[in-house]
């Protein structure tokens, strides 16, 4: 019969009604769609009525039936004007009951984003829609647009999905991205915006990492990377292996916030605000967990097969590892080569150990080229893990805000930096008045203009040889040069001398090196003070 027929999914039974239903054809309905069920098995029991055109009382009667035997019975994907039907009949009220989504074509779309979950097409000029994998991803669906709803909460700037669409049999996000542009577009067309790129990316990743989690909220990326390190005791020599292992469980576990799949094709800018997109991913971890994602999208997949790069992400190979080597530093806070191959190698370390045991899954050792791969990243693998102890590493800046109750908390903070070094007494007394100096100032006058409160970031770098200190200070308040300022008169009496204007000045007599830049809307006030 046309009008019926029966799926059995992994939970469920899944009753498929179409057509129509009305007295002539109902009993005859109820009895083969009562059979199939049986024959079917035990489950759940869904109606898809996404083909039902017409219900009369004698089809309801039939669903009525099958409610009273199947307590937690639904039905999806109904028509609008059979929904009206169910719903002036109280069965809305009786049973789950959900519309149809409506469907959408993505033949001839442009692809702006392709990951492992799914594809992002460009509709129109407004809106982005992302076309799941799976085939069964309502749930998948639910949880994105949940997590990307507690980021926006927390503070990240993101877009939500306003509607679900039916897609071929899979089904997609909606999301508003007016006249968007990815970041891997902003590359491949302006390579010139190179460092205004990184600077954002960056800038957004810290803001990431940065916010906290209530608990449960996310899933842990360190359960996940465990796994992924118990999978590779089969494919490294054992000694390695049990390394492995004992580097990813030394890991914390970290409430604050990773993306999980952020590169440039995840970036959108939107009328100059930067979006990040593809929520599904997010998580909770230490940062290295997504120091090992970003390597991989930047180097490790492409690292055999440059030409890849272009494929998967838009623009050259050449600037993408411009683009890494920029960002990093930038990231961590440092221009030490050494402290920045350290955190570089031990977030090879986690990407290696994603890319073999994904590629593994895959098959990839029934290929050549796959086998080509999987030997190439395990020997890399291999000798990155004799050289560590740890997967753990500090970033040289501190990141609050611009109020004047945090300056102790970035007094610590370099305190805590300086801890190591030769700083005598003096030194340490005229950092500290520095330190004050630049950040009250900040917290008085960089976001006088704005109501809400501003954030300032504090970087610290030392150096042995010479042994000197680096305080960087930034903020994205009003365009601000402290050095145009002229030097008070200090030999002027009491009575001849303004109030105030000595903060710069004692800066500038007790620190060697004063420099101000601003760059990307940012205010960047740089104090150099030899210690030797």
């Amino acid at each position: 019969m046309d009008n019926v027929s029966v799926k059995k999914t992994n939970d469920s039974i899944v009753l498929e009604l179409r057509g129509r239903i009305d007295s002539n054809n109902a009993p005859a309905v109820e009895t083969e769609a009562a059979q199939l069920i049986r024959d079917a098995g035990n489950g759940p029991l869904v109606i898809d009525a996404e083909g039902l055109e017409y219900i009369s009382s004698a089809g309801l009667r039939i669903i009525l039936h099958f409610r009273k035997e199947h307590k937690d019975l639904s039905i999806i994907n109904v028509r609008p004007e059979v929904y009206e039907v169910l719903e002036m009949t109280g069965f809305t009220e009786m049973m789950q009951v959900k519309k149809a989504y409506r469907r959408v074509s993505v033949e001839g779309c442009q692809i702006i984003g392709k990951g492992a979950n799914g594809t992002l097409y460009r509709i129109d000029s407004d809106n982005v829609v992302k076309v799941y994998n799976n085939a069964d991803a309502l749930e998948d669906i639910q949880h994105e647009r949940e997590v990307a709803r507690l980021a926006l909460v927390l503070g990240i700037p993101t877009a939500i999905s306003y509607d679900v669409v039916r897609i071929g049999d899979s089904y997609g996000s909606v999301f508003e991205l007016l006249n968007a542009r990815s970041f891997s577009n902003v590359l491949a067309n302006e390579p010139e915006k190179l460092d205004w790129c990184v600077h954002e990316y960056v800038r957004l990743l810290r803001k990431i990492h940065s916010t906290v989690v209530g608990p449960g909220e996310l899933p842990d990326m360190r359960e996940t990377v465990i796994g992924w390190a118990r999978f590779m005791q089969d494919y490294l020599p054992e000694a390695e292996g049990k390394k492995l292992l004992a580097l990813v469980e030394a890991v914390p576990h970290d409430d604050h916030m990773i993306h999980g799949d952020y590169h440039t094709k995840n970036l959108e800018l939107q009328n100059d605000e930067v979006l990040l997109i593809d929520m599904d991913t997010l998580a909770v971890g230490h940062p290295i967990f997504e120091l090992g994602s970003i390597f991989n999208a930047f180097v490790g997949f492409s690292e055999l097969d440059h030409a890849s790069f272009k494929e998967f992400q838009g623009f050259d190979w050449e600037l993408a590892q411009e683009f890494w080597k920029k960002a990093l530093p930038l990231y961590l806070g440092t221009h030490d080569e050494k402290a920045v191959r350290d955190v570089e190698n031990k977030a090879r370390i986690i990407g290696y150990t994603r890319m073999i045991r994904r590629l593994i899954r895959r098959k990839g050792l029934e290929t050549e080229d796959g086998r080509r791969h999987i030997d190439h990243w395990k020997k890399e693998l291999i000798e990155l893990i004799g050289q560590y102890d740890t997967l753990l590493f500090t970033v040289n800046e501190l990141e609050v805000d611009a109020v004047k109750e945090n300056l102790n908390t970035v007094l610590e903070y370099v305190g805590k930096c300086l801890e190591t070094t030769k700083c005598s007494p003096k030194a340490r007394m005229q950092i500290d008045m520095a330190v004050e100096e630049i950040f009250i100032n900040i917290a008085c006058y960089a976001y006088a203009h704005k109501k809400e409160v501003g954030r300032a970031t504090v970087r610290v770098e030392t150096t042995e040889d010479p042994l000197t200190v680096m305080l960087t200070f930034m903020d994205n308040g009003e365009p601000f040069d402290p050095l145009e300022k002229k030097d008070p008169n200090v030999n002027l009496p009491a009575e001849e001398r303004g109030v105030g204007g000595l903060g710069i000045f004692l800066v500038k007599q007790t620190m060697d090196e004063v420099k101000y830049t601003y760059e990307y809307g940012t205010n960047i006030l740089t104090l150099k003070k030899n210690l030797a």
